[in-house]
């Protein structure tokens, strides 16, 4: 295990800076996810720390080595493709131990590390099979083995799910968190998918156009997002976005509704805000979770209804905005009935409309 440094971090194509002079610190053991959208940065910021890309500024550390000028093989990292790169002629077995071959070990080393990575990755039963005859899962659990037996300082995985059906990225998911208790190696992994961060981190990178915006559980980001990027990046369904004006102690909608300010949030007066409300804090009366203290109600007309078995997503339009809402314990909701209900302030938040910044007080 090491800890990972990246301390001002640049990366240019010409002209073009993608990577924008980025601080991170990744502690020995840490799950860290590096989640976006495509074109955020993610992947080259991965591939700079594994030393497939050239960087143009800044420095990268793993362990207490400066690795900006060593070539991948001298950074003792291991990475997981989403493509597998499995050899097609080898068996399950021959592809594990590949690695340590080409790299001369003894025999019994190799053929101990093989056992051990195969047992940890529940293996042993298609070790003398080609990945041509394996599934998509066990292709990847095989490229991860093959991380493994090299007993590497990183593990680096990009977007490794990205080519799984969505019931095998969800079995897959549970796989790498299991690999990550075994071997509490340090992990830094892409992905776009948020679910993919939000059940496998312990902290969260957020990123958009080459900066970093937040980083922290995941829980804490979903919780105390600091804009209004990462509030409707992270969580499904996204963060209804309610534009209004600070008027006292009121945000004052477009259509004349008002709602109080969220605790813990302070505007000026006449500041043009955005009100956050997640669908799981706007529910109707009768089908919610029990009041809190801090609580508002509101009439609001479904437009579309999306049941979902235990709870059902509702549609409705709030000064000329859509907004998604959850009923609990649901009942048939036809289009066009008008409903009211309650907003937990509690779990609302407050952006400048300008900044799109959280304005906590």
């Amino acid at each position: 295990m090491a800890q990972v440094h990246l301390s001002g971090v640049v990366k240019r194509y010409g002209s073009l800076e993608v990577v924008h002079a980025i601080d991170l610190d990744i502690e020995e053991g840490e799950f860290v996810v590096l989640v976006g959208p495509s074109g955020c940065g993610k992947s080259t910021t991965l591939r700079m720390i594994a030393g497939l890309e050239d960087i143009s500024g800044g420095d990268i550390r793993i362990g207490d080595r400066v690795v900006n000028d060593l070539p991948p093989r001298e950074r003792n990292i291991s990475m997981v493709f989403q493509n597998y790169a499995l050899y097609p002629h080898m068996t399950v077995r021959e592809n594990l131990g590949f690695s340590l071959k080409i790299a001369k070990r003894p025999q019994a080393e190799i053929d101990r590390a093989v056992d051990e990575a195969a047992a940890i990755l529940s293996l042993v039963p298609l070790m003398d099979r080609k990945p041509g005859a394996l599934s998509g899962g066990q292709r990847q659990r095989v490229a991860m083995g093959r991380a493994i037996v090299r007993h590497p300082d990183v593990f680096l995985f990009d977007e490794p799910l990205s080519n799984l059906d969505a019931k095998l990225r969800t079995q897959m998911r549970v796989e790498i968190k299991k690999l990550h208790q075994k071997v509490r190696s340090t992990i830094v992994y892409v992905t776009h998918d948020q679910v993919e961060a939000m059940t496998l981190a312990d902290r969260i990178v957020i990123m958009r156009d080459g900066h970093i915006e937040q980083i922290g559980a995941p829980l804490d980001v979903f919780e105390n997002p600091v804009n209004t990027f990462v509030a409707t990046f992270i969580g499904s369904p996204p963060m209804n976005l309610l534009d209004g004006t600070a008027q006292g102690g009121d945000a004052v909608l477009r259509d004349g509704t008002r709602v109080p300010v969220p605790p813990g949030y302070r505007a000026a007066y006449g500041q043009a805000v955005q009100l956050g409300i997640r669908a799981d804090n706007i529910m109707p009366v009768g089908h919610s979770l029990p009041p809190t203290a801090h609580m508002a109600q509101i009439d609001m007309d479904v437009t579309l209804t999306e049941p979902l078995g235990t709870e059902t997503l509702l549609f409705a339009e709030l000064a000329g905005t859509e907004v998604q809402a959850k009923m609990l314990n649901p009942r048939p909701v036809r289009a066009g009935e008008r409903m009211t209900f309650q907003i937990m302030l509690d779990k609302c938040h407050l952006f400048d409309a300008g900044s799109g910044m959280a304005l906590r007080g």
